[in-house]
């Protein structure tokens, strides 16, 4: 079986690879390309998935290519994982914000949809490759902003493209430990969109353990959401919010905290990837201890600004192993070999959530069987949560309308109607901002 990984060249590649080198069962990845525009970074990965291979017999081949459209062609299934400007962009992204007073974080806010009007003509592009060079691949989107990008890709792949983020898993577990349960063996009732969502009950041997975790103010304060949002308002909500909703809930301290920083998150991380690059190419480098040390250190500084306006200390151990891979492993090996089992993924609402239509992209909990992935029943959410779904995805429908129509105008729109960009004069100036650092949005007229 090929799978076929865009943005080969990507410092979280060997987490994928290595949860591949694992999987030992009959209909197993046997083939992996990857595919990047940079060559020296391609060349750099492969040295670190060799080393990962060393030692294990039968490993899945690596072969890497600049050429997508090689790359494509006979793949089962395509992980996208690309990043429209790269880091610089990134960091390119928070600082135009943060000049304006808003959030440029990544996913969220105004950063969240440059990074969005840069990256959905692209994503469309492949989307539209992959219809006519490999139609039968299953696309497993990991390219942010995950759910709007998913939704772009969904235009032209319908349901066989499904968008993946590990937030959701890893809070859901989170809360199953707290509660001294087997995280295996919990139903998350989890919805909303990607990066803004809710866990609003954890169904252990058919009862519903959350309200005993948001009665217990010292359990309910003892892990990462707890810290990071505070004890009275997760009790005030009756739910736990993905730690993504910080930004919302706690924005005006959120956007000052990235202000004061030394260096804003994109910033660090195009540094230290820069310095991880070079490493790596040095000779008698090994690079899967460069990897493996760059990694750590990435892992434990994630979310830190937040965490330190919270006061929530360092992140705990068990929070520091990622999992994005292991949901996508798990995603790609139901569909291949109809392991029927259920994920938190991001699909097609197909009526789930009634607020939304048809097409929009949700997170919600799936049934994933060999015809793809489900979306399962869930309940209404409450008034708060619906509104916030429902401003959002509108801003996610602006930016895809702009990146479709090319109107500099609409994209204004967009940014003007996010709930955290309070000024249309403000997202005029973001506009301006980010067309003037972004050749990537030059098509904007």
């Amino acid at each position: 079986m090929k799978l076929t990984i865009l943005g080969g060249g990507g410092f979280r590649v060997p987490l994928v690879y290595g949860a591949l080198l694992t999987d030992r069962a009959e209909g197993r990845v046997t083939e992996v390309v990857l595919h990047d525009l940079d060559a020296g970074r391609l060349s750099a990965v492969g040295r670190v998935l060799a080393e990962q291979a060393a030692a294990v017999p039968d490993a899945p081949t690596v072969t890497t290519t600049t050429d997508l459209d090689d790359a494509l062609r006979g793949a089962d299934f395509i992980f996208s994982a690309i990043r429209v400007g790269g880091l610089e962009g990134r960091a390119d992204d928070e600082r135009v914000a943060l000049a304006e007073g808003v959030l440029g974080q990544e996913t969220v806010g105004a950063g969240g949809i440059a990074y969005g009007l840069r990256t959905v003509p692209v994503a469309m592009d492949i989307a539209r490759r992959v219809a006519r060079l490999a139609p039968d691949a299953w696309v497993i989107n990991f390219t942010n902003p995950a759910g709007l990008v998913t939704e772009a890709m969904s235009r032209h792949l319908g349901d066989r493209v499904i968008g993946i983020c590990d937030s959701p898993v890893g809070l859901g577990r989170r809360i199953a430990r707290v509660l001294g349960a087997n995280p295996n063996e919990a139903w998350i009732d989890y919805v909303g969109l990607n990066h803004l969502g809710w866990v609003r009950g954890l169904t252990i041997a058919g009862r519903d353990e959350l309200p005993r975790l948001l009665a217990d103010p010292d359990l309910l304060g003892s892990f990462e959401e707890g810290k990071l949002f505070g004890v009275d308002w997760l009790q005030s909500l009756g739910a736990i919010p993905n730690e993504y909703l910080h930004y919302y809930y706690f924005n005006r301290e959120a956007v000052r905290a990235y202000q004061h920083a030394e260096k804003t998150r994109g910033a660090f991380l195009a540094d230290q990837q820069a310095r991880f690059y070079d490493e790596v190419g040095a000779p008698g480098a090994k690079a899967l201890d460069v990897w493996d040390r760059t990694r750590a250190e990435r892992e434990a500084t994630y979310m830190s600004e937040n965490r330190e306006t919270a006061g929530a200390g360092e992140r705990d151990a068990d929070d520091l192993s990622g999992g994005y891979e292991k949901v996508a492993l798990a995603l790609m090996r139901a569909i291949a070999r109809d392991e029927r089992t259920t994920l938190i993924l991001n699909v097609r609402n197909q009526g789930t959530l009634s607020v939304l239509d048809h097409d929009a992209v949700i997170e919600v909990p799936c049934l994933v069987d060999a015809n793809g992935a489900h979306p399962v029943s869930v309940a209404p959410l409450p008034d708060h949560a619906t509104g916030l779904v429902c401003s959002v995805k509108a801003v996610e429908r602006e930016v895809l309308a702009a990146a479709e129509s090319a109107s500099r105008a609409t994209a204004v729109k967009a940014f003007a109607l996010h709930p955290l960009v309070d000024s249309v004069n403000v997202a005029r100036k973001l506009v301006e901002g980010y067309t003037s650092v972004h050749p990537g949005l030059a098509y904007l007229k």
